[in-house]
């Protein structure tokens, strides 16, 4: 019975921890964490597992941000989340795919570690406020608060315009095929001239140090990376709730890039080059509903 409720809430659990760590190896962790410590308690004296094991799950994340702060102090370049593999499922789900997109985990990176728990809580699982109260240690009134001030903060940093979602598969169709037939014009009719680049190689693989900004530096940015010399391909991705790339060079897994859109066109772009953060990407199992 204890397995059995664990096991239920599993995907809720993960995703909660993921949105708020922006990493699937430390989520992992904490769901580790969090069956441990389930495993210890007598379900039948639990009123609410799923309530329990959502407090639990928060606090440990809250707990392991600190961790991971300290270590991307010194961390080599830009960091961006780590792609995590995503079922059809939550794609369809628009407000969950749009929630652990790389866009919206950057945003959330912005916001402090209780602010970010009572976002994700509030905002993208819709739980009670007396049950985020108990998560984070807070009274309903200032998890109410929080709420309002973490909703303005994100809803500031937000696509400028809302691009519905046939306009959306467009741009990305084209995104795509100009990235595939390595289109340099289909890829500049693609970006917004003010487009930035952010890529993540976690000084093991060639990166920029900072975000690159402007569609003509990114294009001399994207031809340094993948030279003629070098066979690259291109494979659609469901990860982070939307279709993405797998870059190959000579058949090997080299980069995981995702985007954002903005009115019909590409404004963000983010690569992962970090081997460390592209295991998962080959993986059959992502995370679902």
């Amino acid at each position: 019975m204890s397995t059995d409720l664990f096991v239920s809430h599993r995907n809720l659990l993960f995703t909660v921890a993921y949105e708020m760590l922006g990493s699937a190896a430390d989520a992992e962790d904490v769901l580790q964490e969090t069956w441990l410590r389930w495993s210890d308690v007598d379900a039948d004296e639990v009123r609410d597992p799923r309530a329990y094991l959502v407090r639990i799950t928060t606090r440990l994340a809250l707990n392991r941000i600190r961790t991971l702060s300290r270590r991307r102090e010194s961390y080599v370049g830009p960091w961006l989340p780590e792609p995590l593999l995503t079922s059809p499922d939550v794609a369809e789900d628009v407000e969950l795919a749009d929630s652990v997109s790389t866009a919206m985990l950057l945003v959330l990176e912005t916001l402090g570690p209780t602010e970010r728990a009572v976002f994700v809580l509030r905002e993208v699982f819709d739980l009670p406020y007396e049950e985020i109260a108990a998560a984070v240690d807070k009274t309903p009134a200032a998890v109410r608060q929080i709420a309002h001030r973490a909703r303005s903060h994100v809803d500031a940093r937000r696509p400028r315009v809302e691009t519905d979602r046939a306009e959306r598969d467009a741009v990305t169709r084209r995104f795509m095929a100009a990235v595939a037939t390595g289109d340099l014009q289909g890829l500049m009719d693609v970006l917004a001239p003010d487009v930035v680049l952010i890529t993540d190689g976690g000084g093991i693989k060639k990166a920029a140090l900072r975000p690159i900004e402007g569609a003509d530096k990114v294009l001399r940015f994207l031809t340094a990376v993948f030279p003629d010399d070098v066979e690259a391909r291109a494979e659609p991705v469901l990860v982070n709730g939307h279709v993405g790339v797998r870059l190959l060079a000579d058949d090997v897994l080299d980069t995981v890039a995702t985007w954002r859109i903005d009115d019909g066109l590409v404004t963000g772009l983010y690569f992962v080059r970090n081997p460390a953060k592209l295991g998962r990407v080959d993986e059959e199992v992502g995370l679902s509903r």
